[in-house]
Parts: C-alpha cells; sequence; structure tokens
C-alpha cells in the first residue's frame, strides 16, 4: 500500500463527514433530524467508502505477480466489458460504464482478474474519462513493460443526463493506444473488431 504524499490534507474524522451530510440535507431545504433521515449521513457515509475505495491502495501493485509459463503465447490479450461504476469529480455524479483492456505480452502476462480490479481501482476515485483512461493504460504498460496496451472507455455520465443539458443515452468514448497497438494499424484494427469498434471510425487518442 502507498503512503499519501506529506502534504495531502489530513483525512477528516467519521463524525465530522457525517456532520456534513446533515449540513447538506438542511442546506436542500429538509429536516436531518426528522425520522426518515436521522441514518441517512451515517450511510452516506458508508456508501462513500465502498464509492471511493480506490484512494489506499497502489494499482501497481496489482498486476505485481506475473507469470512467465505461457508455452510461448504471443499473441494479444484482451478483456472486454469490464463494468466501471465511477464518479465525476465536476459534480461528484455517477460515471456508469465498460472498459476494454488489452496487451500485446513480451514475455509475461497477468492474472486476468487483477486486469478488471486495476479498472475498479482507478474507477472507484474522483475522477475524469480521460484521465481514467491514462492511467489505466499507462499503468499497465510501465508495470508489465508489453510490446503494446489499448485501452477503450465508454461511459454514461450522469452529470449531464440527469442534470444540465439532460441527454440521456448519450456516451463519451475515450481510447489510449500505446506500442503497437499506436505504430502498427493491423494490430490496432483487430483490436478494435474485438471489442466490436471496427465501423467507428479512429478514436480519440488521450
Amino acid at each position: 500500500m502507498t503512503q499519501p504524499p506529506s502534504d495531502t490534507p489530513q483525512r477528516p474524522t467519521r463524525e465530522a463527514a457525517e456532520e456534513a451530510v446533515r449540513t447538506l440535507i438542511a442546506w436542500a431545504g429538509d429536516d436531518p433530524s426528522r425520522e426518515g433521515l436521522i441514518d441517512t449521513p451515517a450511510r452516506v457515509v458508508r456508501a462513500y467508502e465502498e464509492y471511493f475505495a480506490g484512494y489506499p491502495d497502489d494499482p501497481a501493485q496489482v498486476l505485481a505477480r506475473t507469470f512467465s509459463e505461457v508455452d510461448g503465447y504471443d499473441e494479444m490479450i484482451v478483456m472486454t466489458d469490464i463494468r466501471f461504476e465511477s464518479h465525476c469529480e465536476h459534480h461528484m455524479a455517477p460515471i456508469i460504464g465498460k472498459a476494454h483492456v488489452a496487451y500485446l505480452p513480451t514475455h509475461r502476462v497477468v492474472g486476468i482478474s487483477k486486469l478488471a480490479r486495476l479498472v475498479d481501482l482507478y474507477a472507484k476515485r474522483l475522477q475524469i474519462q480521460e484521465r481514467m483512461t491514462v492511467q489505466i493504460a499507462d499503468t499497465l504498460n510501465n508495470v508489465l513493460q508489453p510490446q503494446g496496451v489499448a485501452v477503450v472507455i465508454e461511459g454514461s455520465h450522469q452529470c449531464m443526463t440527469t442534470r444540465g443539458v439532460h441527454k440521456p443515452g448519450a456516451a463519451m468514448v475515450t481510447s489510449r493506444m500505446l506500442g503497437v497497438f499506436r505504430s502498427n494499424v493491423a494490430t490496432r484494427r483487430e483490436f478494435l473488431a474485438m471489442i466490436g469498434r471496427t465501423g467507428a471510425g479512429p478514436l480519440s487518442n488521450t
């Protein structure tokens, strides 16, 4: 587990967090002391512990254990449709979507559950989708040092579907292509075909 930087603000107590929720309830126009809301601050704090569980752990450590006994396997490894739930850092509204992650191994591979875990650790933080895409791809690339990494994320942002412009059904797509996925058109096309985006045209590369 990584230690927080020395300049990281001190984490408030649970009691302070619950009091902040009571303040928001009162600001919204309701009475935090009425029967139906008495336990709401504690519930919200417990929910936040789950929503933002990605902060304490080091994502690189998730990929620390790798395997070299792959009998010469040298094709791309792709995990599709990894569902994630995150929260946008601008409105703290949910981002719900799926990630597609691929890499072309050099010598070592990682357990497939670790790819989903890596997505979760970055998703369970206050995020913007573009940064999350880069973080997943760069961590996989830096730790495994494969021939290439590709990450595509599709997300529905509740900050624009339930408020603001109110555009339900809209989805944002971001991508990060590294190594052979960036330099080799055939490799990139093979990956996009595997995730069903052959007709989508070029994806923005963050």
